[in-house]
């Protein structure tokens, strides 16, 4: 994927990715975006905008009918925010975020302590790191697609989505976000993939960014359920 890529094109590579990922339906073509059949119980499916505009936003917010149906909209959240319908519940910001992969010296070697297992199945590539003693301290998997996805060609060159990336809180501030992202990337380029995206939290951007990874565009984030009250639920990118 080029430089130059539109914010549409990144939205569906990363899409694409993600439904990878997770294990989700084939992402559905809309003329507004996608949409996502998930498949669990507080996520659904969801409808994903790269370019929302306000008249597709309120039809979408007002005609949900479905709890934990989930919108993912590529912009601003001060601009969005006005045409969001009752029943809706505000998420975290997110920020989409790309990285070119390049071959590197070897696999991350694990920080002192710590043991790092890596596996393959199904299109996803998992980082679990352990303590020597196996307890588990840090997480992360991306999903591999073809960099022309969604109905493109078939053998078009792979991109990697990152995803799930979780430290334990007793483990943080030890190097192992970085270890477990330097794992990944290594692995995805070991893959075939050469541009890795993501979609990371306020928290998660600051280690991204230190890890050369570029800020593509934010994306606000809501989930549907009238019967809730208000709060953020976690739920992820």
């Amino acid at each position: 994927m080029s430089d130059d890529a539109t914010l549409p094109e990144l939205v569906r590579a990363w899409t694409s990715g993600w439904a990878v990922s997770r294990g989700a339906a084939d992402p559905a073509p809309e003329p507004w975006g996608w949409s996502i059949d998930v498949g669990q119980q507080r996520h659904v499916w969801r409808h994903v905008l790269p370019e929302p505009a306000e008249a597709e936003v309120r039809k979408l917010t007002e005609g949900t009918t479905v709890p934990w149906t989930w919108l993912k909209l590529f912009a601003e959240e001060e601009r969005v925010l006005p045409w969001i319908g009752p029943g809706w519940h505000q998420d975290g910001p997110g920020y989409l975020m790309t990285l070119p992969l390049r071959p590197g010296p070897g696999r991350p070697a694990a920080p002192a302590g710590y043991r790092i297992t890596t596996w393959s199945r199904g299109g996803t590539v998992r980082v679990l790191v352990r303590t020597t003693g196996g307890e588990f301290a840090a997480r992360g998997q991306v999903g591999l697609a073809p960099a022309t996805p969604l109905g493109g060609r078939t053998d078009a060159p792979l991109l990697a989505v990152a995803d799930q990336i979780e430290t334990a809180p007793e483990h943080r501030r030890r190097g192992l976000g970085s270890a477990v992202m330097r794992t990944l990337q290594h692995e995805a380029h070991e893959a075939g993939a050469r541009t890795a995206l993501l979609v990371g939290t306020t928290e998660g951007r600051a280690l991204y960014t230190g890890l050369g990874w570029t800020l593509r565009s934010p994306m606000a984030s809501f989930w549907y359920d009238p019967s809730t009250p208000t709060g953020r639920p976690h739920g992820g990118s």
